[in-house]
């Protein structure tokens, strides 16, 4: 006879379920948070970007884009300035 020693010992399929459904609540709530910071970060971005009219709320591919350009626009300038 051989005995079992620690986490070696047979799981029920219970156990597992419990595990798996544990690993996805909090793999969940890891992407919540990470949108959260992603949705601050571009609320942050919009309001320093020059927006006509001042209600427009831009989506997060015009934020990039609409950032992008102002960036590079600023920067063509210094450079011909």
């Amino acid at each position: 006879r051989r005995r079992r020693r620690g986490r070696a010992r047979a799981r029920t399929e219970a156990l597992l379920h419990t595990l798996k459904r544990s690993r996805r609540v909090k793999a969940n709530d890891r992407e919540r948070n990470r949108m959260h910071h992603l949705n601050a970060a571009l609320d942050e971005l919009r309001s320093v970007l020059p927006t006509f009219p001042d209600d427009t709320k831009l989506t997060k591919i015009e934020t990039l884009r609409f950032a992008y350009n102002y960036i590079w626009a600023l920067s063509e300038t210094l450079r011909l300035a």
